[in-house]
C-alpha cells in the first residue's frame, strides 16, 4: 500500500474503532477490555474523537465528560474511571480473581455505575478532565457546555492545588499515581506538572471566554512553568538562580546542586525530582507534552527532539516511552514491575512502544516546525496501528520496545484517537488547539 493511501486508510479505520467503542456511559477504553470511561483515556482519545467525521462523535465525547463530572468527589477530584460493577473485563484480571474467591457473581446484579477505587488517587484524572473540557470548547465553540461545567472545573483545579502539599507551586505526586500507574515516578513529576501548567493556561482561557478575569490562572501558569524549568532541566539552556532557591525553596538546593555536579547537562527534562533524589531517564511522554504545551522553549524542544532521533526511540515504531529502561537492581526498580509480566525491560511503561504517545510525537514535531518529519512519522504510526495479533488494524494498546510486536489489548480508544489528532496536526501544520508560539524561559 502506498504511504499516502496507508495514512488515509488509517484515518478511516481509526474513526471506525472509536465509533465501535461507544458505551452507555460514553467512550470506553477499548473494545473488549477497559470497559469503563477512563478520565485520561477519554480526554486523550477525545483529541481525535472531536475531529472525527462520524456524526455521533461530539455526543459520545459529551456523554463521557458528563459521566466523569457526575462522579466527581466531594473534594473535587475526578475519578480514575467510571463503569458498571463486576465487568467481564480481561484488563481487570486481578479484580476478577478477588471477586471469584469471594463468590461475587461475574454479571452485575446492580446496574448503577460506580467510580473506581483501585487507583482513586491518580492525579492526572483531574488534569485531563480540565484539558478535555478546554479542548471541547475550542473545537465545538459551545459556551453553554463550558458555563455548565465551569463550577466542576473550578473544584477540580482547587483539588489539584491541594496536591501541592509543601506549597512550592508544583504538584507532589505519589508513586504510580498517573498514567504510568505501575511505575516509580514520584513527588515533583514532569508529566503531571506539565499538565498542571496546561490546565492553568486552559482555565485562564476558559474564564475569559465566560467573561471572567483569568489573570490569577495565568500567574499560576507562569509560576509552574518557571519552576518546572528550574527544577527539572539540567544544562546551560536553563539559568538556575540559586540565591532565589536559597531564599524561597531551600529543599530544592540539594537535588539541584547534585544534578548540576553529577549530571552536568541532559538533553531532556528529568522525569521527577524527589526529596534529595531524582530520576535520570527520558520520560518521553512528559517531554513531548512539555514541547506541545509550551513548557519547553524552542531551544529545549530541539534538544529533546534531537535526542529522540539520536537514540532511535521512534524505532522500530513511534515511540518507546522510556530511555534507558529500568533493569532489576536499578534504584528505580520495583518488585511490583513483575505484576502480570508487564514492566519487564522494554515492556509497558518500562520502554514499551505506545501508539498514543506516537501521536503526541507527531504533534510535537509539528509544533516545533518539523512538518516533513511529522508527516513521515505519521505514516510509520499508521503502519504500527495496522499491526495486529489476529488481524490488521487492531490499534493495539502497546508493543514490545525491541521486537515491535503487539502485546496489549486490541482496538484501544486512545491509539485510534491520537492517530486522528496526529493526522490533523500534519494536515494543518500545527497542533490543533495547542499550537501557539514558543516563549523564552
Amino acid at each position: 500500500m502506498h504511504e499516502d493511501e496507508l495514512v488515509e486508510t488509517a484515518l478511516e479505520k481509526a474513526e471506525v474503532v472509536l465509533e465501535g467503542n461507544e458505551g452507555k456511559l460514553g467512550l470506553l477504553g477499548a473494545r473488549n477490555a477497559y470497559q469503563q470511561v477512563w478520565a485520561r483515556d477519554a480526554a486523550i482519545s477525545g483529541l481525535g474523537l472531536l475531529l472525527s467525521r462520524r456524526p455521533k462523535a461530539q455526543q459520545v465525547f459529551a456523554r463521557s465528560f458528563e459521566t466523569l463530572q457526575r462522579f466527581q468527589s466531594p473534594l473535587g477530584n475526578i475519578p480514575h474511571c467510571v463503569g458498571f460493577p463486576n465487568p467481564n473485563d480481561p484488563a481487570l484480571f486481578a479484580l476478577k480473581q478477588v471477586m471469584k474467591q469471594k463468590g461475587v457473581p461475574a454479571s452485575p446484579s446492580v446496574v448503577e455505575p460506580e467510580a473506581d477505587t483501585a487507583h482513586s488517587g491518580c492525579v492526572d484524572s483531574s488534569l485531563w478532565y480540565i484539558l478535555g473540557r478546554y479542548y471541547q470548547h475550542k473545537v465545538t465553540k459551545n459556551t453553554n457546555i463550558l458555563r455548565e461545567s465551569w463550577a466542576s472545573m473550578e473544584r477540580a483545579f482547587l483539588w489539584l492545588r491541594y496536591q501541592d502539599s509543601n506549597e512550592c507551586g508544583l504538584l507532589e505526586v505519589h508513586e504510580a499515581m498517573d498514567w504510568a500507574d505501575l511505575f516509580a515516578n514520584r513527588y515533583n513529576v514532569l508529566y503531571d506538572n506539565v499538565l498542571y501548567y496546561a490546565c492553568a493556561q486552559s482555565m485562564r482561557s476558559m474564564a475569559e471566554a465566560l467573561g471572567k478575569d483569568g489573570a490569577a490562572y495565568q500567574q499560576t501558569a507562569d509560576d509552574i512553568r518557571k519552576k518546572v524549568n528550574l527544577l527539572l532541566w539540567v544544562g546551560p539552556e536553563q539559568e538556575r538562580d540559586l540565591d532565589w532557591v536559597l531564599r524561597h525553596r531551600r529543599e530544592w538546593l540539594y537535588p539541584i546542586r547534585i544534578t548540576d555536579v553529577v549530571l552536568v547537562q541532559r538533553p531532556y527534562y528529568l522525569p521527577y525530582m524527589a526529596f534529595r533524589d531524582y530520576g535520570d531517564r527520558c520520560d518521553v511522554l512528559g517531554n513531548l507534552l512539555a514541547i506541545l504545551f509550551g513548557v519547553a522553549d524552542q531551544t529545549k524542544a530541539e534538544r529533546i527532539l534531537d535526542y529522540i532521533e539520536q537514540t532511535g526511540l521512534a524505532s522500530p515504531h513511534p515511540i518507546r516511552v522510556l530511555h534507558p529502561v529500568v533493569n532489576p537492581g536499578d534504584k528505580d526498580w520495583r518488585e511490583y514491575y513483575r505484576l502480570r509480566n508487564l514492566n519487564q525491560p522494554y515492556q509497558y511503561h518500562n520502554g514499551g512502544i505506545w501508539p498514543f504517545v506516537g501521536g503526541f510525537y507527531v504533534a510535537a514535531l509539528a509544533k516545533a516546525g518539523h512538518v516533513d518529519e511529522a508527516k513521515g512519522q505519521l505514516a510509520r504510526l499508521a503502519a504500527l496501528n495496522q499491526c495486529g495479533r489476529k488481524s490488521e488494524w487492531e490499534f493495539n494498546e502497546w508493543f514490545h520496545g525491541q521486537s515491535g510486536r503487539p502485546m496489549g489489548f486490541a482496538y484501544q480508544s486512545w491509539s485510534a484517537g491520537m492517530y486522528i489528532y496526529a493526522y490533523h496536526c500534519v494536515k494543518s501544520g500545527f497542533p490543533i488547539a495547542f499550537g501557539g508560539e514558543f516563549v523564552s524561559n
